[in-house]
């Protein structure tokens, strides 16, 4: 499979909070489900749109049947009944595509189930060699397993840091208000919440586990 430049911008149909999206030359685009409304106004032109339509408006509905009668290979219609969700379905779409990198717009917020699933999903790109991003006009999530990431100087705001499974082990954290060094951290002890930027590269690594972690930019 020849390599694919650009990115997947995942638009979903939680809480929009942000105005506009930037997409790139090469970036491919999917709404999900009720995020085909967000499309409209954000004035992006969806490439794909994926979704069992359980959470939208007749006015969308309409609006998706007709770009099905028109180009129906834009439309990729799923049952309700099924194990994966929408986000996991476009997820492992464009990963068959030959997308490694993804921004997930519109997916938290709405129903805590939904949000936690989509965090998960952030772990399942982890597990198949890709990187994604819940994106939000107030912060972002990204998973951090069995690496090292380091942070610009000039972030602002909080980071948040929770072990996704019994434990993390080997992690450290450098340039922030609060630093650790080859540190365990659990999933029952919320040690690492609320940690400031300072004005200083950033870094955190973890030896072995995977981290949840939350940025909250300044109100």
């Amino acid at each position: 499979m020849a390599e694919v430049k650009g990115k997947c911008i995942l638009i979903g149909a939680g809480d929009l909070t942000v105005s506009e999206i930037a997409v790139g030359e090469g970036d491919y685009v999917i709404a999900l489900d009720g995020g085909l409304g967000y499309c409209d106004f954000l004035q992006i032109e969806p490439d794909l749109i994926i979704g069992d339509f359980d959470s939208v408006m007749e006015g969308e509905l309409a609006a998706v049947e007709a770009i099905e009668k028109a180009v129906p290979e834009k439309v990729l219609r799923l049952k309700p009944e099924k194990d994966d969700t929408d986000m996991l379905y476009a997820i492992k779409h464009a990963l068959g595509m030959g997308y490694k990198e993804f921004r997930i717009y519109a997916a938290t917020g709405g129903r805590f189930d939904h949000t936690l699933a989509n965090i998960q999903c952030l772990l399942y790109l982890k597990n198949h060699n890709a990187c994604g991003y819940l994106m939000d006009g107030n912060g972002m999530i990204l998973v951090i397993k069995d690496e090292e990431v380091r942070f610009r100087e000039n972030m602002e705001g909080y980071l948040s840091l929770f072990s996704m499974g019994e434990k993390c082990e080997g992690v450290t954290i450098g340039g922030l208000k609060y630093e650790l060094n080859d540190a365990v951290i659990t999933n029952d002890f919320p040690i690492g919440i609320s940690n400031e930027f300072i004005g200083k590269m950033g870094m955190i690594s973890v030896k072995r586990g995977a981290l949840c972690c939350m940025i909250s930019y300044p109100s």
